[in-house]
C-alpha cells in the first residue's frame, strides 16, 4: 500500500541513518500486517527495539522484551498479529492486533489492539513525526481488511498526546465515525517539586507522623534496609522473591498472582530480565534482616516511567510496609530524565490514590471502518452502547 502525500523525514534509528533524509520523491510507505513469530528473531527484535527508542511517546507493553513474551506465553495459536508501518523499507510504527468475535462479552465481530490483563496501555509505537502518515495508513488497511469486523476498537489508550491528537485530526480529514465508549483516571506522578517536598505536600503532617511511628516500631523487629537496582545484578533471585512475596498476598489467593498461572509466571520473569537487560528497569524493595516485606518493578521509558508491580508482606502490614516503599518511589520527581510517571493502577485506588496527587485519563475508542453501510451500521452501534453519536475525538 502507498502512499503519494510527501512525508516528514525519518530521523537516525532501526540501526542507521536513513537514506531517504532529502530525496525528493517521497518516500514509499506500506502498512502490513504479520505472523508476531515473524518477529521473534535477533535482526526484527533489533529494528523494534531502535523504533521503540524514537517512538512519539513510549510504551513499554509493546516493546518487544515486554510483547513478545507476552504473545508466546498467552498467544500459542497465533491468532494476534503485528501491524507494522514501514518508509523505505524502515520499521517506523507498530501495533498488535487480533479479529475478535467478543465485544466486551457481546458477539460484535471487531478489529482491535491486542490487550492484555498485564498490559497497561495500548498506544501503538510510531516514529517521532510519522504520527499522521502511522494513522492514515491504518485506516486505510483496516478499511480494506475489514472482514466481519464491524469497527477497529483501541483499548488503554491516553487522552492526551501526539498520538492522540493525530488520531483526532486524521479522523476529521474524511468524517470517519469515532467514539469515545470508556473513559477512566489513574494516579500519575507529573510534578516540579522535589520528592521530599511532594511528599509533605500529598499527606497531612498527621499521615507523616503516623508513618515515622510505624517505620520506628519495623525498625524494632530486625534490621531495616532499603535498595533500589537498576542494572541486571541477581535478576533471576530478585524475581523468585517478588513472585513469591506476591503470591502470599491476596493476590495469591484469588489466583489472580503472576505465580498463580505458568504463563503470566513465563512472562514476567522475561519481561523483568529484557527490560532489565535494556536499562528500563528499576527495582525496589524494602527489607527485613534481608527478607523482601516490600518491593516494586518500574518501567524506565524516558521521558516517562510506569510502575508495573508491587507486592507487599501482609505479615506485617501493620507497619504499612508498600507506603513505606512508595515515599522511597518518590524519588523518580527527582530523575532528570523522568518528567513523569504512570501508576498503572486501577481508578480510585486505595493506596497510590493519596500520595500520586496527579490523574491521567485512559480511555476505550471505537472507529468505524469500511464503506458506508458498514459506517453506518457502526453509528448506529454507537448510539446503542453510549447514547450518544459517534462524533470523533476531542
Amino acid at each position: 500500500m502507498a502512499y503519494d502525500a510527501p512525508l516528514p523525514r525519518l530521523g537516525a534509528f532501526n540501526g542507521g541513518t536513513i537514506a531517504a533524509v532529502g530525496r525528493l520523491a517521497a518516500p514509499r510507505v506500506r502498512m502490513q500486517r504479520r505472523a508476531w513469530r515473524e518477529f521473534d528473531r535477533r535482526d526484527r527484535i533489533a529494528a523494534w527495539d531502535a523504533l521503540a527508542e524514537w517512538a512519539s511517546e513510549p510504551n513499554p507493553f509493546y516493546e518487544s522484551w515486554y510483547l513478545l513474551p507476552s504473545l508466546r506465553a498467552l498467544d500459542k495459536a497465533g491468532n494476534v498479529t503485528i501491524l507494522t508501518f514501514e518508509t523505505d523499507g524502515q520499521l517506523a510504527g507498530l501495533m498488535p492486533v487480533i479479529q475478535s468475535g467478543n465485544y466486551y462479552g457481546h458477539p460484535i465481530p471487531h478489529l482491535a489492539n491486542w490487550v492484555h490483563p498485564n498490559v497497561f496501555l495500548g498506544q501503538p509505537l510510531v516514529a517521532q513525526g510519522f504520527e499522521h502518515e502511522f494513522w492514515r495508513a491504518l485506516l486505510a488497511w483496516c478499511d480494506r481488511h475489514t472482514r466481519l469486523s464491524l469497527f477497529l476498537h483501541l483499548a488503554h489508550v491516553p487522552t492526551r498526546g501526539r498520538l492522540h491528537d493525530a488520531l483526532a485530526a486524521v479522523l476529521r480529514e474524511d468524517a470517519r465515525p469515532a467514539a469515545t465508549v470508556f473513559e477512566e483516571e489513574r494516579a500519575m506522578l507529573r510534578s516540579a517539586q522535589a520528592s521530599e517536598s511532594y511528599f509533605e505536600a500529598a499527606l497531612s503532617a498527621k499521615k507523616r507522623k503516623e508513618l515515622r511511628r510505624q517505620q520506628r516500631r519495623l525498625c524494632e523487629e530486625g534490621e531495616v534496609t532499603f535498595e533500589r537496582l537498576t542494572d541486571y545484578s541477581q535478576i533471576a533471585e530478585w524475581t523468585a522473591e517478588f513472585l513469591d512475596l506476591e503470591a502470599r498476598g491476596w493476590k495469591g489467593e484469588s489466583g489472580s498472582a503472576m505465580r498463580s498461572h505458568a504463563a503470566t509466571r513465563e512472562l514476567f520473569r522475561f519481561a523483568i530480565a529484557g527490560s532489565a537487560a535494556r536499562g528500563r528497569l528499576e527495582r525496589l524493595a524494602l527489607r527485613l534482616d534481608g527478607k523482601p516485606i516490600a518491593m516494586l518493578a518500574n518501567f524506565l521509558t524516558a521521558p516517562g516511567a510506569y510502575s508495573f508491580k508491587t507486592a507487599f508482606d501482609e505479615d506485617y502490614a501493620r507497619f504499612s510496609p508498600g507506603v513505606l516503599l512508595q515515599q522511597q518511589n518518590l524519588a523518580l520527581l527527582d530523575r532528570e530524565d523522568i518528567d513523569w510517571a504512570d501508576s498503572c493502577a486501577a481508578q480510585d485506588h486505595p493506596m497510590i490514590d493519596h500520595l500520586w496527587r496527579e490523574r491521567r485519563a485512559i480511555q476505550r475508542r471505537s472507529i468505524g471502518i469500511g464503506g458506508g453501510l458498514r459506517r453506518a451500521a457502526f453509528r448506529t452501534l454507537i448510539r446503542l452502547e453510549t447514547g450518544r453519536g459517534a462524533r470523533g475525538l476531542q
